[in-house]
């Protein structure tokens, strides 16, 4: 079974706001694309607050934390691990899970950065129209737009348009540049060294028995699994994250599995679970035990994908040719 490689918390930790000092640039207003709207920034936001906990590490690792009143959306789903412990440690949990608005509110933010099914429901009480007439914009996720938008693909860029998107609305442009060109960098590096042949025919097991929660053709899992030279069985199924039936994760006979590592369920009771039902213990990944554990922190969009590709990519192929130097933040 493989696993993340811990030093990859390390080298994020090294990179996150503790103690690094980041000096804004006066470049505002700023207009920055969110979903299918147009939003504007006469000034970084001041009270800010992200949900989930890969949405929060962007923030972390852009330096925001001065700029932040709190966090919501990761402690109700046990998606804390050491790394993010330590980085919102100065900050306080405004809400477990979804925040109400009343939360949101109370807070006295200015800016909130949450996606569709990341804090916000389509048609639900906690909407950027909403939370509008009492100051706080939200800065939508792209990953998540596909639930409310027609969408092309899913990409990497995506993560990066994320990370150039809040380094503009909070004036640390030259910091997320920077990111980017590294894990540009580094991406490359892996995709190069990944030898021709047929795609691994790939699933995503996040969660659930009767019928597993996954990810389909829009969810970030899509993406790095074509970066690493697989394909992601569902990737006919026109959302992101969803529930398919089994049926045809066993037609399709996937050759590797990936576990989405988080909540009171662990991977390891994943695997048992696989491995005990009759219908999915002669899967091909099963049968020849080629499971990839990832934390969800790397399997949603944010600072760890590059080097959750890097895991992935020496899963399918072996480590031999694929260790590359990583690049630096």
């Amino acid at each position: 079974m493989n696993r993340g490689c811990p030093a990859v918390a390390g080298l994020l930790l090294a990179n996150l706001a503790l103690g690094l000092p980041i000096t804004p640039v006066e470049a505002h207003p700023v207009t920055v694309q969110s979903c299918d709207r147009e939003i504007t920034f006469d000034a970084p936001p001041q009270r800010a607050a992200s949900n989930d906990v890969n949405l929060t590490e962007m923030m972390l690792v852009l330096g925001l934390t001065d700029s932040m009143v709190g966090y919501t959306g990761i402690s109700g789903w046990n998606k804390l691990d050491e790394t993010m412990r330590e980085g919102v440690a100065e900050l306080p949990e405004l809400s477990a899970r979804y925040p109400t608005r009343e939360v949101l509110i109370g807070a006295d933010l200015d800016f909130w950065f949450a996606g569709w099914n990341y804090g916000m429901r389509v048609g639900g009480e906690v909407t950027p129209e909403t939370l509008a007439p009492f100051g706080i914009t939200v800065y939508e996720l792209t990953e998540s737009c596909i639930h409310i938008m027609e969408r092309d693909r899913i990409a990497i860029d995506d993560m990066f348009n994320d990370i150039r998107n809040l380094g503009a609305i909070f004036g640390v442009d030259e910091r997320a540049e920077g990111l980017i060109a590294g894990w540009q960098d580094e991406l490359d590096a892996i995709v190069q060294a990944i030898p021709e042949g047929e795609p691994l025919r790939v699933f995503v097991y996040d969660s659930g028995e009767d019928t597993p929660f996954t990810a389909g053709r829009y969810a970030m899992p899509s993406a790095m699994i074509a970066a690493a030279g697989g394909r992601n069985i569902m990737d006919d199924v026109e959302t992101s994250w969803t529930r398919v039936a089994w049926e045809p994760v066993v037609a399709r006979d996937p050759q590797v599995i990936i576990i989405v590592d988080y909540g009171e369920v662990t991977a390891e009771e994943k695997i048992a679970f696989l491995r005990g039902n009759p219908a999915l213990a002669e899967l091909d990944a099963v049968v020849n035990d080629r499971f990839v554990v990832l934390d969800y922190v790397e399997a949603t969009p944010g600072p760890r994908n590059i080097a959750a590709i890097r895991t992935l990519a020496e899963a399918f192929h072996g480590s031999e040719g694929l260790a590359t130097e990583r690049a630096p933040e």
